[in-house]
């Protein structure tokens, strides 16, 4: 029989040669362009039913690709940003607060290795700072060139400063520079569509974690107020975060029409994300109701986000997948999307999607498991595993998801019967067995 890691192993391997056989020689292997908002919820997202309808080109790509309807992060930036690159549970590597442990295995160096050009630009905050080093023990992050990327352009890496206007942002010369007069997701977009214009003939990868729609919430360039408001100010009104939303949308819609503009909209696959649920100082419109944000909770509001992924004339449009997905399972995914054969395949915590995305169902998480433990602020630690329709803490709540998502009645585990029993018993399994691994 074979394990499960094994039959990952097997997925990924095949994946390789059928994509080889595939694209052969005379085809490079397809683009990822891997997009991820900054505290941006499921219910901010026009194709997820929020009623204000601010993101049409978002939109735009679930229309003609796959809308993720149960997509869970980690409820915060950095434990978030750790699972997501490292495809492994935050028991595993998670060292501190705004920190990447420079030991750990990214998705970039994998597919680096198979001869991907890479580029990141946007939101690093993975090296981090004297405070987080002290709360660390003194143990430090990783910086952008040792994890992977060939190219860079990022808002706090060695040096913190503005992320909007007059931004911060560490360059490929390895320095911090402040450019005056600029906006920061102008920046890195823009640097984006130069790599790809530059690298049209290769395969490359872009992960773009944005730094919009991330407090302080103030006006950007398409605000009628943005030249009046000082850059050097961090006032912040959340008045402004529908701004911040549209822009963002805007941003994404120009590295669409980039890769259009090129030809290569066929052979790029576009993945989009969010990193953690909405700022609790924002509520939404969202399917003739309110909901607000409530990013730092292990609620489903905390870490319910949405996912789209767009790949023309490969993945069917308009499309809709219900089956659970959390943040381990896109280095796995992205693995199998390039066909890249990696030795970090088996220690992976993630679940692959790719077959999803071809239309095959059999692949489905029957659970997710989350630790978290940020080490930071206010934030303590939670470990829990969940089902579509039940949630167990390791603490011993049990809440019943289908009637109680706020998780606000607690169940006693001697007044759940039948197959309800079988799926918390599953759930305290996995619970001690992906904690017992940290």
């Amino acid at each position: 029989m074979i394990s499960k890691k094994g039959k990952f192993v097997l997925c990924t391997l095949l994946s390789a040669f059928y994509t080889s056989i595939s694209f052969g020689q005379s085809q490079k292997k397809p683009n990822i362009i891997l997009i991820m908002a900054d505290d941006l919820g499921y219910e901010t997202i026009g194709c997820n039913g929020n009623d204000d309808k601010l993101t049409p080109n978002i939109d735009a790509l679930a229309k003609s690709g796959m809308l993720f309807e149960n997509c869970h992060s980690m409820p915060l930036c950095t434990p978030s940003r750790v699972q997501l690159m490292t495809g492994k549970y935050n028991s595993r590597n998670y060292i501190g607060f705004g920190l990447l442990d420079p030991s750990q295995t990214t998705f970039a160096h994998a597919i680096k290795k198979q001869g991907y050009k890479t580029c990141i630009a946007g939101k690093w905050q993975l090296y981090g700072n004297d405070k987080q080093f002290e709360l660390a023990g003194g143990l430090k992050g990783s910086m952008p060139q040792n994890s992977g990327f060939d190219n860079f352009l990022l808002w706090q890496v060695d040096e913190l400063g503005s992320r909007y206007q007059d931004p911060t942002v560490y360059t490929d010369e390895k320095k911090s520079v402040t450019l005056k007069g600029k906006y920061g997701d102008e920046e890195f977009t823009s640097y984006i569509e130069k790599f790809i214009e530059t690298n049209k003939d290769t395969s490359f990868m872009v992960y773009y974690p944005m730094c919009l729609t991330h407090d302080p919430f103030v006006p950007t360039p398409f605000s009628k107020d943005y030249k009046d408001f000082p850059s050097s100010s961090e006032k912040s009104n959340p008045n402004y975060y529908k701004d911040m939303l549209s822009y963002h949308d805007y941003l994404v819609g120009r590295i669409v029409k980039k890769v259009d503009e090129l030809g290569l909209r066929d052979n790029t696959i576009i993945i989009y994300t969010g990193d953690n649920g909405t700022s609790p100082q924002i509520i939404s419109n969202f399917r003739g109701g309110k909901v607000q944000g409530n990013k730092g909770q292990t609620n489903y509001r905390g870490t319910h986000v949405p996912l789209v992924v767009n790949w023309k004339n490969n993945i069917e449009a308009g499309s809709t997948n219900k089956s659970l997905i959390d943040f381990t399972d896109f280095f796995p995914t992205i693995l199998n999307l390039t066909g890249t054969a990696s030795k970090e395949a088996d220690k992976l915590d993630g679940k692959s999607f790719y077959p999803q995305l071809k239309g095959n169902t059999n692949y489905q998480r029957n659970w997710i498991y989350t630790y978290y433990d940020p080490k930071w602020g206010k934030f303590t630690r939670k470990v829990f595993a969940q089902t579509l329709d039940w949630k167990l803490y390791e603490t011993g709540e049990i809440f019943d998801l289908k009637n109680d998502r706020e998780e606000l009645k607690p169940l006693a585990k001697n007044i759940i019967k039948g197959k309800d029993l079988v799926t918390i018993n599953m759930l305290q399994e996995a619970i001690i067995e992906k904690t017992r691994k940290q």
